[in-house]
């Protein structure tokens, strides 16, 4: 089966909402500053240029100085920092969470189409500089998200507890991790590669996001990516203004009820709290809160008057912390950002954003959804062919999988719509005969009519079982086969960790997945390793 693609709407696995966006649909053109195509980023690059000021670059490259000052940086990713203080530098950002060893295979795909985007601009707009920055969710605090990963379908998980941001959670306890999770590797050379690159990110690390920037390094610092921890005072400093604005008026809770109003049919991602902010210490983030005139710290005895809050704010930006509703907007404020790149949950709480920027006066980012993949090994390829199965076929939900091939693989047909449709004309001819005669015969014939569509329900329904139970051994072969691609019935990019892949493919892996995977193109690659 040759290596392919299948659009996101007809993989079936992208939410009506995610479907409408890239259809670009009327209706939510309210909702997003300009739609993600590379003539679109030029009137972008002008507005943010204007709207970004040298000092709070300056900032940002010193802080990342500083966090890059232990770190074995590239060439490329160094370069890419100092043209950060340039006015003509510009960065694509995507976020992901601090997942153990990475987590799940998306991690790459979001990584990968930053990277390329910014490729792409710098053809289309060779004036202007752009940096791929992968901004690390260090002051989440939800730590049984992160905690695990799934390897050929068995779960490692971190036994600890936390209760704070979970970038500054030590990593205590690691290295017994390492050596469960090592017993299941083997012992060949990419094995070997996996084993050290977990020991150098994780056990030569002190936190969790020390560790997770050298491992994000490590897969992607030749490509120039630039990993930034923004659980910083410095950076916090640029946004007091927006926190005071939270704290005393708490605009983003209206402006954001408000845009979700337009979103009523669909499914809201996020509903935004009266106040969206946090307060954050090494082993504590909770939600700040405003009762009887005094802001108090949930689940604490921490509380504060109006002065106190506001004094705190100045001198210690970096207690207070954004939730995902103010998240984005300090993303904006400390980055010359141009396009946020995320999953479909992600955008999807972007688009409830608008008009909270306008009003905040923060430029508003293009919003471009991430590339999706699955992979196939060639045996898996050729397995397909010999069962006569396209992208479309392995795609498509099991159930609906297995009904189909019934129906090809048996000899007579086992579809009776011609059937049921036949009867019903028939019974059309009984109705009109009935409304004509007596229509107190219009129940009986209705009641005669459903009873024998019905029976022939039940007699396709054991055509099909019939059917099914003949053809058990090559049914058995199809699921297996999308088993294997596709992991409890989900997507493979959700459930699996990209070690998986590594281990037979080594350092050939991430190379591929740069070579062919196009951030514009809106479709769901399949790639065949």
């Amino acid at each position: 089966m040759p290596t392919d693609c299948i659009s996101y709407h007809n993989s079936g696995y992208f939410s009506t909402l995610m479907n409408d966006y890239l259809e670009e649909k009327s209706t939510l053109h309210s909702l997003y500053h300009r739609f993600p195509n590379l003539e679109n980023f030029e009137a972008q690059i002008q507005e943010k240029q204007a709207n970004f000021n040298d000092t709070s670059r300056a900032t940002l490259v010193s802080v990342l100085q500083k966090q890059y000052a232990t770190v074995q940086t590239s060439a490329l990713t160094k370069q890419n920092i100092a043209a950060l203080a340039n006015s003509n530098t510009f960065t694509v950002t995507t976020g992901h969470q601090l997942n153990l060893f990475s987590g799940p295979l998306y991690f790459l795909y979001k990584i990968i189409s930053t990277i390329n985007l910014t490729h792409e601009l710098k053809a289309k707009y060779p004036a202007y500089n752009f940096v791929p920055i992968y901004w690390m969710a260090t002051e989440d605090h939800d730590f049984e998200e992160i905690n695990y990963f799934n390897f050929k379908g068995k779960k490692f998980r971190w036994n600890k507890e936390s209760t704070g941001p979970v970038g500054r959670l030590s990593t205590e306890g690691l290295a017994d991790f390492l050596k469960v999770y090592a017993l299941e590797l083997g012992s060949s050379t990419n094995a070997n590669t996996l084993k050290k690159l977990f020991e150098d990110s994780y056990l030569n690390h002190d936190n969790l996001a020390d560790a997770t920037r050298f491992l994000a390094n490590a897969l992607f610092g030749a490509y120039g990516l630039v990993i930034l921890d923004a659980d910083n005072a410095d950076l916090k400093r640029n946004f007091i203004p927006f926190v005071k604005e939270e704290l005393l008026h708490q605009s983003s809770h209206k402006l954001v009820l408000e845009t979700a109003e337009k979103l009523n049919d669909y499914t809201v991602q996020v509903n935004p709290r009266e106040i969206n902010l946090f307060y954050i210490e090494d082993d504590l983030r909770e939600r700040i809160l405003f009762e009887n005139n005094t802001y108090k710290v949930n689940h604490t005895k921490i509380e504060f008057s109006e002065n106190k809050i506001l004094t705190l704010l100045e001198n210690h930006p970096e207690k207070f912390s954004p939730n995902v509703i103010m998240r984005p907007l300090y993303q904006e404020v400390i980055l010359p950002n141009l396009c946020y790149i995320g999953g479909g949950g992600e955008i999807a709480y972007w688009l409830e954003l608008k008009s909270f920027f306008a009003a905040a006066k923060v430029t508003f980012p293009m919003l471009l959804l991430r590339n999706s993949v699955l992979l196939a090994t060639e045996k898996q390829a050729k397995k397909a062919d010999k069962l006569d199965l396209n992208w479309a076929d392995l795609f498509s939900k099991q159930t609906d999988l297995i009904n189909e091939k019934v129906k090809v693989f048996s000899e007579f047909p086992i579809d009776l719509t011609i059937q049921k449709e036949h009867l019903k004309n028939q019974f059309h001819y009984l109705h009109s005969l009935v409304h004509q005669t007596d229509k107190s015969f219009t129940g009986a014939v209705k009641a005669q009519e459903a009873k024998q569509i019905k029976g022939l329900e039940n007699l396709e329904r054991r055509l099909l079982k019939a059917q099914k139970r003949k053809h058990t051994e090559q049914l058995q072969r199809i699921t297996d086969l999308q088993n294997e691609l596709f992991p409890n019935q989900s997507l493979q990019e959700r459930q699996a960790n990209f070690s998986e892949f590594y281990l037979e493919n080594g350092d050939s892996l991430i190379p591929t997945l740069i070579n062919q995977l196009k951030p514009l193109d809106k479709k769901f690659d399949i790639i065949q390793l």
